[in-house]
């Protein structure tokens, strides 16, 4: 059984929360602010962590931060941030520190839910193709052992980063918009300006590229999208 810890204050929205993903097939497990979370993180050592960007002890920001930093597999866990702020900077941010995807507060539960399904798939599965290991140069992307390498060193991608990696090396050579690369990864219709995709490529670009202010991986086109070079190195 999966097991998901929800870390947010407001109780009756976690035990709703709670019983409806228990009845979906999850373990669950609530913390009522952040250093309860920290605490019980390797006690459930979760498939997924759902954060509410407002805690009383602490932000929700810090709290991503330091599962960022953990010194162990749990710093790798996918993290689902919830946020009843309309500032979209809010979710930058988060993104930046790490976090897999967001979902703004108020939320119907069967959206929560295809959210959480839709990153664990993504990071138990991952695509298939007959080349488990891509090659660009000194990049290799495993599908297989989602793992990222240049040069033999391994790069720090969460899940989502690795996902979008992967969508555009499978289509080398190929302008992809926003939009086409979101669903092609999330399976869904994205927002009219969501722009959560130049963070996380952002993101991305610092992990694989020489010299992230002259990307030679993945390339801007102004008022299209990405595209991932053929040749590189």
């Amino acid at each position: 059984m999966q097991q998901l810890l929800m870390i947010e204050d407001d109780t009756r929205l976690a035990q709703m929360v709670g019983e409806y993903l228990r009845n979906a097939g999850f373990g669950f497990t609530h913390a009522a602010d952040g250093g309860a979370g920290l605490t019980a993180l390797p006690q459930v050592t979760p498939n997924l962590v759902i954060l509410d960007l407002m805690l009383p002890d602490m932000d929700g920001l810090d709290v991503c931060r330091r599962i960022r930093a953990l010194p162990n597999d749990n710093a790798q866990v996918p993290v689902l941030m919830l946020t009843a702020k309309g500032d979209p900077m809010d979710r930058i941010v988060g993104l930046e520190l790490g976090a897999d995807d967001y979902l703004p507060k108020p939320f119907e539960p069967r959206e929560l839910l295809a959210r959480i399904r839709a990153i664990l798939r993504r990071q138990q599965d991952g695509p298939q193709s007959r080349t488990q290991v891509l090659r660009f140069g000194t990049l290799e992307i495993d599908r297989d052992a989602r793992t990222v390498l240049v040069g033999g060193q391994a790069c720090e991608l969460t899940s989502y980063q690795f996902d979008l990696l992967l969508t555009l090396a499978e289509r080398a050579g190929r302008v992809l918009s926003r939009d086409q690369i979101m669903e092609a990864v999330r399976g869904r219709e994205l927002e009219a300006f969501d722009r959560s995709i130049d963070v996380h490529m952002g993101r991305i670009r610092a992990a694989i590229e020489v010299d992230v202010k002259n990307p030679k991986r993945i390339l801007t086109v102004r008022g299209v999208g990405y595209v991932f070079a053929r040749q590189q190195d």
